[in-house]
Formats: structure tokens, C-alpha cells, sequence
């Protein structure tokens, strides 16, 4: 009767097979639904194809008997205090052990008489040979379907309690209900790139009938989910270009000055994204473009050249960091860039808002009235802010160009606020400093057109990296003293502000969580160091201080009136600190390669030798040896997205996709084919009117995209 009634939607609560115990564990997994239990698909298999007459078995191969049990027997170990259920199995050409540690349940199932598939490693005692701790299944009839052994096995992501093999036995009964999946993909594609149905990929992927079947189901699958993520984005970059934005002509007399006045050369690649962001601003459709650079290729000033050509047609810019302390930053370079340009440019943010007057040439600081008035009557050509810009009182006259530093860290629904009350839609120029792996680029920014700066000014020094064991301090802190005493500045990067109290180094079973524990914290290093340099000025900085506080010891800093700076990662994007020469990081280990990379773009940055510390207890990391190896960050945001994988690559996971579980953006074939795919059927069914199933799948997909 059960079976009759269920559905995709059936809550697993109503299953009375399914206690509440299971319950309480299958939602730690996300699983609620049966169709949650039925997509919850597997990460590895287990290789028991290999089914061989008991006389043929060898030691150390992984193998598969079938027989009956002749005997079954469990002795305790006293050394030990450990089970031991040994069964023996006949066939028709000989006997063999099977031996289980630990298990004392075992000879409540495995009765005298009963045949039974046992699937493991073969191991050998002096010349005896016995199969260790193997997979079994009692085979109640002639064709029994094996579930355990005997064939590609799944092993599923687990959680304490709960087991491959009991999601191997629940999944198995539910079978029936896959016929009820609902095919969504176009005949066209199907049959064009010879996929699997959905139901017979989702059954081959759980209870797979050969390898082929199963490199066919994951490719199915695979696809499913790249593919849905390629329709939200080609469908959004369509959509962009039904709009209008404001046309702002390139002016070359005005860029060629500008340019020829700067103290150093642009590199190619900065005259090459200058030149396609000034077309794409010139069109009548709104530019989407994404700024890929390294750090320090020289992203704010191609960002400074589109808004000095926006400014200058009388429009309005707005100017959009993640941070206060990088926007008071950035107000500083845009003035110091336009000051002889006749705009007027103004910083807003939570804590300070000043004004660059382009007629006195005079900085003020003002209030919120006169910031909105400022902006509100289009006097303020170039609007420097955080998240104060979305804020409902600021309004802009012809806002006609938005750029978002360090865009990933900003939801696509804050963007849209910038732009919602504008009659014209806003050209967008977004920034990264982590380089996007090509792949990646493809797969998460597929409605954006994208500009690379690969390109390192000329005199850009790379940075000496080297990873320091504890014993080896001692020898650092006196080189760090040397390089203090002939002006060169230090950053020291802690991953935590203070100790941890007692309710954070304890797990769950009430154990010490010696790494947490082992995390080195601002407030302690800098009491630590005061005492190791007393003869030098520290300070600390981290995400707790108010931000008038953080923005003066950044000041003091950029004076060279701090020698050393302890900090957390909040120096991560865009400080621009001159004669920092010196980055220490400590637990070095616990930082993604591309912070890593960040945190070692704030020193050198004037061409200087610089020295990049990173004090770890893990001699052999592949991350850190990563970093010693290559100053490239495109290679180091490979390296890094094959370490993490896609999910936690930096700036990837921000983005909101629902988790891939079988697809892998890491797989650039799969990716390119479905977005060519998903281009070409929104060409030919814009609404996908013609395509009701997938209209409704799609739905469903974006609900759970939350951008943010």
C-alpha cells in the first residue's frame, strides 16, 4: 500500500520504515524528500564485479564469492577485547574463510545453510588465504538482486549513524518510484548528444550495470546540472541586452592625454580591456563585463579610464568596494588620478563622507545631507562607497556606469539595487583580483564578457616565498628585524582576533580540537611580538575596530609610522601599503591559495624585493609548496580549484548555485557543450514556451539560486 501512494514529494517522515533515529541523520545530509533520498547520489564505487569459483581466489586481489555457509563461529580475543565471527563458505570447487572484526551482530544473519555473496580483500595467514572483512548478502533467491557485492558497489557521502549500506538497502526499495521522474531535457539534445534517459541515468548511477553504463550516467547527470546553471546565465545575458543604457562615445583626445601624463607605460593588456570596455560603453545595451586581473596588473586604473570618460559626457559613476577602509583607499587614488580633470568626487561610507571639490581642489569632509544633495544633482561626478550606495536616500541624477570592486563579494540583488530607480540601465564593470581559472570562467560567469589583465607592469618584482617550521623562527625574526631597520614595513596575518574560550576548543564528545586551539590570534601575537621587536612600533587591525579606528592605523601605516602590522585577513583586498616588504602568515596551512596570493599582493608593490613568510607545522603542503613554486595566480587559482574543488574555490561558492553533486565545473567539456547547448535552444524558444517540462525545471532551479 505504501508503495502505491508515493512520490518525489513524499517527506521521509511519513515512511514508516524510516525511524525517527534515521530521520535526525538523513536531514544532517539535506534529506528530507524521497526525491532528496533518490538524488543523493554517490561520490565513489567499490569494484566487486569480480565473481570467481572459490579455488581461483589469490591474495590481495579484491574478489567476489558466492556459496553456502557450512559453519559460523565468534571467539573474543583477550589481548584485545575483540569479536572475531569467522564464517566458512563452500562452492562447488573448495571453501574459504571469512573473517570479521568487531561485528558480534553478524551471527544473528549469517546462519548454517543460507547462501551468501561475500565481496572484500583476499589476505593471507601463513599458507591459508581468507577473505578480511568482507561485504555480504544473503541471496534469498536464484536471481537475486545484489545490492552489496558482486557488482559496482556506491558509497554514498555519510554521516555518523548512517551508511552506505543502509542508503544502498533504502534506495534499492524505492526504485520504482524513479518512473515518476519527469524527463525535462529537449528530444533534440538528447538524441544529438546520445544522452541517457533521466530515470534510467538516475537508476545506472545507484545500482550501475557496467562501467560504460556508469561513465554514461554520470555524463547524463553531469550535464543536467551544468546545463541548468548555462540556461540562468544565457537567459539573464539575453535579457541584458533587451535593455537600454546610456551611449558614452570614446573621446580620444581625452584618454590619449590622460595616458600620456601618467608617470609610467600601460601594459598591453590594459590598453587591450580599456579599448573593449570603452566600446562596450559607446552601445546602447548595457556592458557587462568582469575585470580578471592579478594583483597588482593595475585594475583601478583601467577602471579610472571608463569612469573618466563616463564623468567627463556629464554622467555619473558609482564607485562600489566591499570594504571602508579599500573605499577610502580608492577615493584617495581616483582624486590623485582626476585631480586636474575639473570632477567632482566624493567618498561614502558608514563612518565618513568627503568630498573632492574640483574647483578648489579641496578635500572636506561633509554630511549625509550634503552627500545626497551632491549626488542627487549630479555635482558628484564619481561616488566612491561600500554598501551605503544601496541605501534607499541616495538617489542619482544619470547614473550611467556602476564598477564593483571585488565583485564576487557582492549579491546580485545588492547590484541590482544601484540600478533599479534608473531609467537607462547602467553599464557594469566588475573587478576580481583572484584569478578565474578558464573553466570556472566559463561555467559561473557565462553572462558576463570578460577582460584579462595577465600582464604584470614593467619593474613588478616577484615575492621570495618561503614556508617556515617553528624551529626555524628564531632565524626570522632576526632577519625581520634587519629589514625593519632599513625602512622596509611588515604585515603578520593571524586567521583568528583572540584566543578561543573553552566552549570552542571542545568537539562535540567533549575533546580538545587541538588545531582550533592551535590558531594563532591578533589580540596574542601582538602582545607576543611587542615583547620580540621592543624596539619597534606595532599595531594591530582587524574586522572587530571601528572603522575610523581601522582607517587611522592604515594612515599611520602608509606614513611609515607603524613598523609592523598584526592583523586578521581584513588586509586581504586592495591595501596599498608602499614600503611593505615583508608578509608573515601564521597557520598558514587554514588560508585558501588564492588569499594566500592576496595577502602577498600587499607587499612589493613598488617594485621593491619583498619576502613572503609562511609559518606552518605542515612541512609537506601541497598549498604552501604551490605558493613557493609560482608568483602566477592564474596558475595558483588552478591549483587551488583542483585542491578545493569548485564548491570552495574562493569567490565561487558566494555565487549561490545550488551544490553540483555529480556535474564538476571543473570538466570544461561539459561546460562548453552545455552552453552552447543552452544558447542555441534559447534562440530558438526564448520563454522556452515550446518546452513546458523544462519551463517548469528551470523554475524550480532558479528558486534555489539565491545570489546573495
Amino acid at each position: 500500500m505504501e508503495k502505491s501512494i508515493l512520490s518525489l514529494e513524499t517527506p521521509l517522515s511519513e515512511i514508516k520504515r524510516i525511524t525517527p533515529v534515521y530521520l535526525k541523520k538523513l536531514h544532517k545530509l539535506e534529506i528530507k524528500t524521497l526525491g532528496d533520498l533518490l538524488f543523493h547520489f554517490p561520490h565513489r564505487y567499490d569494484d566487486f564485479t569480480n565473481i570467481t569459483d572459490i579455488e581461483n581466489l589469490e591474495a590481495d586481489q579484491i574478489a567476489t564469492v558466492q556459496g553456502e555457509i557450512t559453519d559460523v563461529s565468534m571467539t573474543k580475543t583477550w589481548k584485545r577485547k575483540m569479536y572475531l565471527v569467522e564464517a566458512e563458505i563452500k562452492d562447488k570447487t573448495g571453501s574459504v574463510a571469512a573473517l570479521w572484526y568487531n561485528q558480534p551482530y553478524l551471527t544473528q544473519t549469517l546462519k548454517k545453510g543460507l547462501l551468501i555473496s561475500l565481496s572484500g580483500k583476499v589476505a593471507r595467514d601463513g599458507k591459508k588465504i581468507f577473505l578480511q572483512n568482507p561485504a555480504h548478502e544473503i541471496l534469498r533467491t536464484e536471481n537475486h538482486f545484489l545490492i552489496h557485492t558482486g557488482r559496482l558497489i556506491p558509497v554514498y557521502p555519510e554521516t555518523k549513524g548512517l551508511t552506505s549500506r543502509w542508503l544502498r538497502f533504502q534506495i534499492k526499495q524505492f526504485l520504482p518510484v524513479i518512473k515518476e521522474i519527469k524527463e525535462f531535457l529537449p528530444s533534440q539534445i538528447i538524441q544529438k548528444n546520445k544522452f541517457l534517459a533521466l530515470n534510467k541515468a538516475i537508476e545506472e548511477i545507484h545500482f550501475p550495470t557496467s562501467q560504460e553504463q556508469l561513465e554514461q550516467a554520470k555524463r547524463r547527470l553531469g550535464f543536467d546540472e551544468v546545463f541548468l546553471i548555462q540556461l540562468f546565465l544565457a537567459s539573464r545575458r539575453s535579457n541584458l541586452k533587451k535593455e537600454n543604457a546610456h551611449q558614452i562615445e570614446f573621446e580620444q583626445p581625452l584618454i590619449k592625454d590622460f595616458v600620456d601624463n601618467l608617470p609610467f607605460k600601460l601594459t598591453n593588456t590594459q590598453r587591450q580591456a580599456a579599448w573593449e570596455i570603452f566600446q562596450d560603453i559607446a552601445k546602447n545595451n548595457p556592458m557587462n563585463r568582469l575585470l580578471n586581473g592579478d594583483v597588482g596588473s593595475g585594475k583601478t586604473l583601467v577602471a579610472t579610464l571608463a569612469s573618466l570618460q563616463t564623468a567627463k559626457r556629464d554622467f555619473q559613476v558609482a564607485f562600489m568596494v566591499p570594504t571602508e577602509v579599500l573605499s577610502w583607499q580608492h577615493f584617495n587614488t581616483l582624486v590623485s588620478l582626476l585631480k586636474n580633470h575639473d570632477l567632482d568626487i566624493v567618498l561614502a561610507s558608514s563612518s565618513q563622507n568627503k568630498h573632492f571639490n574640483a574647483q578648489t581642489k579641496n578635500i572636506a569632509s561633509i554630511n549625509k545631507n550634503q552627500l545626497n544633495e551632491l549626488i542627487k544633482t549630479g555635482v558628484a561626478k564619481v561616488i566612491i562607497g561600500t554598501h551605503t550606495l544601496i541605501q534607499k536616500d541616495i538617489k542619482f541624477k544619470n547614473l550611467a556606469l556602476v564598477i564593483i570592486d571585488e565583485q564576487h563579494r557582492f549579491g546580485v540583488q545588492q547590484r541590482a539595487k544601484l540600478v533599479s530607480a534608473q531609467t537607462f540601465t547602467p553599464h557594469l564593470l566588475s573587478m576580481t583580483a583572484t584569478p578565474i581559472p578558464r573553466t570556472l570562467t566559463l561555467a559561473v560567469y557565462g553572462d558576463l564578457d570578460i577582460s584579462i589583465l595577465n600582464e604584470m607592469p614593467k619593474g613588478y618584482r616577484t615575492v621570495e616565498t618561503k614556508v617556515v617550521l617553528p624551529k626555524q623562527a628564531q632565524q626570522i625574526y632576526q632577519f625581520v628585524a634587519e629589514k625593519i631597520k632599513n625602512d622596509n614595513q611588515v604585515f603578520v596575518i593571524c586567521p583568528r582576533i583572540e584566543e578561543p574560550d573553552q566552549e570552542e576548543i571542545l568537539t562535540k564528545k567533549g575533546k580538545i580540537d587541538w588545531q582550533r586551539l592551535e590558531m594563532k590570534a591578533v589580540e596574542t601575537e601582538y602582545e607576543k611580538l611587542k615583547k620580540i621587536f621592543p624596539n619597534f612600533k606595532l599595531a594591530k587591525l582587524h574586522g572587530r575596530m571601528k572603522s575610523q579606528e581601522k582607517t587611522e592605523i592604515l594612515g599611520k601605516m602608509q606614513r611609515g609610522e607603524i613598523n609592523m602590522l598584526v592583523s586578521t585577513s581584513v588586509i586581504e583586498v586592495g591595501i596599498d601599503i608602499p614600503k611593505a616588504s615583508i608578509l608573515w602568515v601564521e597557520n598558514a596551512e587554514r588560508f585558501g591559495l588564492a588569499q594566500l596570493h592576496q595577502f602577498r599582493g600587499r607587499i612589493g608593490r613598488e617594485g621593491q624585493q619583498a619576502w613572503c613568510f609562511l609559518f606552518s607545522g605542515k612541512e609537506n603542503s601541497q598549498r604552501l609548496k604551490a605558493m613557493i613554486e609560482t608568483n602566477d595566480g592564474f596558475k595558483l587559482a588552478q591549483k587551488d580549484l583542483e585542491i578545493r574543488g569548485p564548491g570552495e574555490f574562493y569567490g565561487v561558492k558566494q555565487w549561490g548555485f545550488p551544490e553540483l553533486t555529480i556535474g564538476s565545473l571543473m570538466d570544461y567539456q561539459t561546460v562548453k557543450l552545455a552552453r552552447e547547448e543552452a544558447l542555441e535552444l534559447l534562440k530558438e524558444d526564448s520563454n522556452l514556451s515550446k518546452h513546458p517540462t523544462l519551463k517548469e525545471k528551470f523554475a524550480d532551479f532558479t528558486k534555489n539560486i539565491h545570489l546573495e
